[in-house]
């Protein structure tokens, strides 16, 4: 029986090895990948946060600031219109999303990405050319005080600035212009603006922190103040975003979450790999060591391979075990005929010689003789004996060759030798000229062994019929002999066991004939007829290049 046929699990859950392998070293390849991912999204949230408080900062400033433009406007309207919401824009004046239904509300979202090249520090402050508005002057020395309250609170920088671009309130660079600034330009325009830029520091940061960009970079955002469409000043705010650290430790319960399921990964990683490959391979060495030990006579194939590696070497192990198994019981029971063939002459010649020995003086002449022929009739049983043993050695130790042969040309050449031997050969169907997969010589040894054996049984005549199915090609040879008794059916493809044992039978011929055929693939049985013998032989067809 193949050992396919033996196999417990079915082929298709089986994988590969080299899939599972690379399932895993993709895995533990996006564990640090994933890991710089969460920082990167981690950091950029925080970012993005920090932009987004100085959003509402500035929306708050702003709405006090055109308060105390209408508080203490007089005539006229303050403020210049320098854009026009008639005029082709990508989005409404400062708001980077549409509108909502209700015209009322124009937020402004967060826009600023660390993925974005980082702008170099923010440019000096110049000396301002246009002259400062008195109501804007007047205006920034109150807001003064309530941006140096604001910053207090939120750590901000803080610049308000006039329409001109020109500082009118803050801690430091007032009556300097920051007009040339790219987002106080866009700012000016009517558009809000924000851009982070590398952050300049008296200090350099700590050693942990250089894993984030958090310590080493600044958020700028510059708010236009408008009111009836006309810009009455922008706010220039700027921050450091909070570090991520600091926020990975405030937030320690969700790392230490995060770590446990990545700690969690790697197990199941490990119990993946031990699942797959080294409890298989385990499985195998605790069988081998069983029937090294002598505690199990096979090793059986794995009940759940996984993959088709480990599957492939639970068959081959399995296949080899089986093999040395029978070649093992195939030695003993041949030991066992072996000795009990050469026993029995040798037990014979011991005594004849013997009897020869004490007395060759006084034995008859005929008596003398008789002993002496019984002498040299178990030599030749002996020689006949070896000689078979040394045929059936070299058909178990057959190397296969890539050669075919026909069943035409072989019986063409043994009709006529057989015939002369009183043996007569009849094809019953016309012989396939099909090639087969066996050497010419094994097949020929082949028939020789089974027309020999129904010389030595009596018969006269072999019918021969073949049939072709599939890749097999089956030959029944039926001779007329003396045929098989049913004691014997069982006994006949047993090493030395014959029935004519006077007439030189070694009881070695179909040994040696199954053995050559097993070597080519093939097989031999005994077939059911009434009378004389029958014998079915498989012998596989050549395949064509094309299969």
């Amino acid at each position: 029986m193949p050992i396919n046929a033996r196999l417990p699990f079915p082929r298709k859950t089986l994988f590969r090895l080299r899939s599972i392998l690379l399932l895993v070293m993709l895995a533990v390849l996006a564990l640090p990948l994933g890991g710089l991912y969460f920082f990167r999204i981690y950091e950029n949230e925080l970012v993005q946060q920090t932009e987004l408080e100085l959003i509402s900062q500035s929306a708050a400033l702003a709405a006090s600031f055109r308060q105390l433009v209408r508080n203490q406007q007089q005539e006229g309207d303050y403020g210049y219109i320098q854009f026009s919401t008639s005029l082709t824009q990508p989005d409404p004046p400062y708001t980077e999303e549409p509108p909502l239904n209700d015209p009322f509300y124009t937020p402004v979202t967060p826009s600023v990405d660390l993925i974005a090249p980082i702008a170099p520090p923010r440019p000096e402050a110049r000396p301002s050319t246009q002259a400062v508005d008195p109501l804007a002057r007047n205006i920034g020395e109150q807001m003064n005080q309530i941006l140096r309250d604001t910053q207090q609170i939120t750590l901000s920088g803080m610049r308000l600035l006039d329409p001109n671009g020109t500082v009118i309130a803050g801690r430091e660079e007032v009556g300097l212009s920051l007009a040339h600034i790219p987002e106080v330009k866009q700012a000016m325009q009517g558009k809000y603006a924000s851009v982070i830029r590398q952050r300049i520091s008296d200090e350099p940061p700590p050693p942990l922190y250089s894993i984030s960009r958090g310590s080493q970079i600044r958020v700028f955002t510059a708010f236009p103040i408008i009111e009836d469409e006309r810009l009455q000043g922008v706010l220039l705010l700027s921050r450091t975003p909070n570090n991520i650290i600091k926020h990975l430790y405030a937030n320690k319960g969700v790392v230490f979450l995060a770590t446990l399921s990545l700690l969690v990964l790697a197990v199941l990683l490990i119990l993946l790999v031990s699942s797959t490959i080294s409890r298989p391979i385990r499985e195998l060495l605790r069988q081998t060591e069983r029937v090294r030990q002598g505690e199990q006579r096979e090793v059986e194939p794995i009940h759940n391979p996984v993959t088709k590696e480990i599957a492939q070497l639970s068959e081959s192990f399995a296949g080899m075990s089986h093999a040395l198994a029978e070649r093992s019981d195939y030695i003993r029971r041949f030991a066992t005929h072996v000795s009990h063939e050469f026993k029995t002459p040798l037990t014979a010649m011991q005594g004849a010689l013997e009897l020869l020995h004490d007395h060759i003086d006084t034995m008859p002449t005929e008596r003398r003789e008789k002993f002496i022929q019984n002498l040299l009739a178990d030599t030749q049983r002996l020689k006949q004996l070896v000689n078979r043993l040394l045929e059936l050695a070299r058909a178990d130790s057959l190397e296969t060759r890539k050669e075919t042969s026909t069943l035409p040309a072989l019986f063409k050449a043994l009709h006529n030798r057989y015939l002369e031997r009183g043996l007569q050969v009849r094809i019953h169907n016309a012989l396939p000229n099909t090639p087969l997969a066996i050497a010419p010589d094994a097949l020929e040894t082949i028939v020789i062994n089974l027309f020999d054996n129904s010389l030595q049984h009596g018969a006269k005549r072999v019918d021969v019929y073949t049939h072709a199915s599939g890749d097999q090609l089956r030959l029944r040879l039926h001779d007329n002999g003396e045929g098989i008794s049913a004691a014997n059916r069982d006994k006949i493809f047993t090493p030395f066991f014959t029935t004519k044992r006077t007439k030189g039978g070694t009881g070695l011929g179909l040994e040696i004939v199954a053995s050559i055929l097993k070597a080519y693939n093939g097989s031999i049985r005994l077939g059911d007829v009434t009378q004389g013998a029958e014998f079915i032989l498989l012998l596989s067809l050549e395949k064509s290049e094309g299969k």
